[in-house]
């Protein structure tokens, strides 16, 4: 069968009604979720599980799987359209990917031509989408294919490439990045050995018999962590809403915006495919591209459309590609698709190589959504700019109670105990305080969903090689992982040292 008609199938699933409807409602919510500053991609979609495991719980195993999935990857990409929408009304991004668009996206509004750079920025994440899903549905097979040949060896090094990948280039320091890492693999020790039966860590609490749950702890950090920090740090904001005016663009800023578009769209797909680089890097880079390319670099800053179109279709364009690492080979390469690739996971769904043979209808279900859902964003987006503009104007005190009613009933109605509704509370205190302190919480929740895997693939290889780590450098594809993953932390240490700016991506 090939990639055709898998594809084919991949529709039959999408299109079924009610993956229709959670498709709308994925895209929908996202987009509201990247139009309100500071909630993000990552809270949106960590705050959702709950909420689909609910609606999903009457189907049976393989259905929920693909409904939820398919809803979650809506909120995610969603909330890429919907990011630039406060950068470009309220100088505001919606989330880390977006500060970009906010330099010239901002300019354009002051300018009164706020309608069109929200129409450019809609029609570009189109149009990025639909390319990075076109290389998502070509690429997906031959390199599940190819990780299929992996070994304990290599994907221990490949989920050793994604940790330091994500913790050389998140927050503003490297070394907290790092103790991040460390801190969520200490915390992925807690619970069951899996090869002895010994409790590790547990010190006689039943609840902690199976770990810490990976969904509690996601909606603390993020959702909670983001609410203590409006309430303590009294972040209501008083930005001033731009006046949208005319909403279509002109012929000059179609012009101007297609070359960019499609460049944006290429480059960012190719950055997200790398484990850790996500949106943000894809964004920045495009942009600095653009104004490199530019005949006219001194109007970049100062209301250039094409300031606009490049960064965010590079990062929708990243958003698809960091697909494929997540589905292929099971690495998530940024926190959002940790978050996916958790959800997956607790639907019994193992991402990697063999899910495109032992769950097809999840894979390609997921993939062809995608593509509605790029149709229904757009068809969303254009109509309703002016909408999505008063949806800013929401109160803190309305909206702040919203996101904590759904965090306690949502990790409730999975959990059903009081431990981990105090592990939710101490985990938005956590959250908080981290934040505060620039200790970016992306890198704990990938080294809380990789760790096990990470330990168990570590003792594999060497239960093969009689306890002889040199396995890990005598198979080449291992070897070269490792030092991709050196030169990854090292380089940006290196730069620094040399008093080097170096570009940081914050969460994607």
């Amino acid at each position: 069968m090939d990639t055709v008609q898998f594809l084919m199938n991949g529709f039959g699933v999408a299109m079924q009604w009610q993956n229709l409807l959670f498709a709308f409602c994925g895209v929908l919510i996202g987009t509201a979720v990247g139009v309100l500053p500071g909630i993000g991609p990552m809270s949106g979609v960590a705050l959702l599980i709950p909420i689909t495991a609910t609606l999903t719980s009457g189907l049976d195993p393989q259905s929920a799987a693909a409904s939820s999935i398919i809803l979650l990857a809506g909120v995610y990409y969603g909330a890429m359209y919907g990011g630039s929408t406060t950068s470009i009304l309220l100088n505001t991004p919606g989330e880390s990917s977006s500060v970009v668009t906010a330099l010239d996206g901002y300019q354009m509004a002051r300018q009164g031509r706020a309608g069109a750079a929200l129409s450019i920025s809609a029609i570009g994440s189109f149009v990025a989408g639909i390319v990075s899903l076109l290389g998502l549905t070509l690429l997906a097979k031959p390199l599940s294919e190819l990780a299929l040949s992996f070994g304990p060896a290599e994907y221990f090094s490949l989920m050793l490439l994604g940790l330091c990948a994500v913790s050389g280039l998140a927050g503003s320091s490297i070394t907290k990045a790092l103790i991040m890492t460390v801190a969520g693999l200490l915390l992925a020790t807690i619970g069951m050995d899996n090869v002895s039966g010994v409790s590790r860590f547990t010190y006689n609490n039943p609840y902690l018999y199976s770990g810490l749950e990976f969904l509690t702890v996601a909606v603390g950090l993020f959702a909670l962590g983001e609410v203590f920090r409006t309430i303590l740090d009294r972040d209501n904001g008083d930005g001033k809403t731009a006046k949208v005016g005319r909403i279509l663009p002109t012929k000059q800023d179609m012009k101007e915006s297609t070359g960019p578009i499609f460049r944006g769209s290429l480059l960012g797909f190719f950055i997200g495919v790398l484990p850790g680089a996500g949106a943000t890097l894809a964004s920045f880079f495009s942009y600095i591209a653009e104004k490199k390319i530019s005949k006219r670099p001194e109007t970049f800053g100062h209301g250039a459309i094409a300031g606009v179109a490049a960064p965010e279709s590079a990062n929708n364009g990243a958003s698809g590609g960091a697909m494929i690492p997540l589905l292929t080979m099971g690495i998530p390469g940024s926190g959002t698709t940790a978050i996916l690739m958790g959800a997956l996971i607790m639907y019994n769904v193992q991402p990697g190589p063999l899910l495109f043979e032992d769950n097809p209808q999840v894979a390609w279900g997921l993939i062809a959504s995608m593509f509605i859902g790029n149709v229904m964003l757009l068809v969303l987006n254009m109509p309703l700019v002016k909408v999505f503009a008063k949806v800013i104007d929401t109160p803190a005190k309305y909206l702040l109670p919203i996101i904590v009613a759904i965090s306690i009933f949502g990790v409730y109605a999975v959990q059903f105990n009081i431990f981990d509704l105090a592990l939710l509370l101490t985990c938005g205190l956590l959250g908080y305080f981290l934040t505060k302190n620039d200790y970016p919480v992306a890198p704990l929740v990938l080294a809380l969903v990789l760790g096990p895997m990470i330990e168990n693939n570590m003792r594999r290889a060497l239960t093969s090689s009689n306890g002889d780590f040199s396995v890990f450098v005598t198979s080449p594809v291992s070897l070269l992982f490792l030092l991709i993953g050196a030169l990854w932390i090292s380089i940006p240490l290196i730069m620094k040292m040399r008093g080097r700016s170096v570009i940081i991506n914050e969460e994607d």
